[in-house]
């Protein structure tokens, strides 16, 4: 089969079988005029090449549509990774926070609060607006020191052994510290001879 070439004009020959009069049977219809057929067809390849025109003429504004409609999506894409990285930021800022908030309230109790921290699901202490459930976290700090009391902080009583001042450089309690000059001149004293 021949292919057609849209920028060609179409040539046919009009043939017997296709004058619509003659396939009505010709009763009162009009015979096949040869000039009339040829001024159709001439009209009818007028017309397509007036739409081929036309086609070319909008081809460009199709294409810069296009390429509109596909940098639409690529702005929608973009838009799209911005919220998901703003979500994860907020998600990573939300974490830091439940995580300052447990270790402040470890503090009290715990000998590294980091230790908590840590040891604890932070994730399930705040929720989608990102509040953070303290006395959930209170309880959880508990129930930690409960199953792990080493962790907790040590008491607050005097340190064993108590210093001593009395020991030390004078040698026997009874004594009371000297001035350094007097120490000096005893020194200077017993090295000449001479005592105070």
């Amino acid at each position: 089969m021949p292919e057609e070439n849209p920028n060609e004009p179409v040539e046919t020959e009009l043939q017997e079988h296709d004058n619509p009069a003659q396939e009505a049977g010709g009763a009162g219809e009009e015979p096949f005029d040869r000039k009339r057929a040829e001024a159709a067809l001439r009209k009818k390849n007028s017309e397509a090449e007036n739409l081929r025109k036309r086609l070319k003429e909008l081809e460009p504004l199709a294409q810069r549509a296009k390429e509109l409609e596909d940098a639409q999506k690529s702005e929608a894409e973009r838009l799209t990774e911005q919220l998901s990285a703003q979500r994860e930021t907020a998600q990573k800022a939300v974490r830091v926070a439940v995580e300052a908030k447990v270790e402040a309230l470890a503090a009290a109790t715990f000998a590294d609060p980091s230790d908590a921290a840590g040891a604890l699901d932070l994730a399930s202490y705040a929720d989608d607006a990102g509040v953070i459930d303290a006395e959930a976290i209170k309880a959880d700090l508990a129930d930690l020191l409960q199953r792990k009391p080493h962790w907790a902080k040590a008491s607050e009583g005097p340190r064993r052994p108590a210093p001593d001042r009395s020991q030390g450089s004078s040698g026997n309690g009874s004594r009371t510290p000297m001035k350094p000059e007097d120490e000096f001149a005893n020194w200077l004293g017993n090295a000449l001879g001479q005592t105070r």
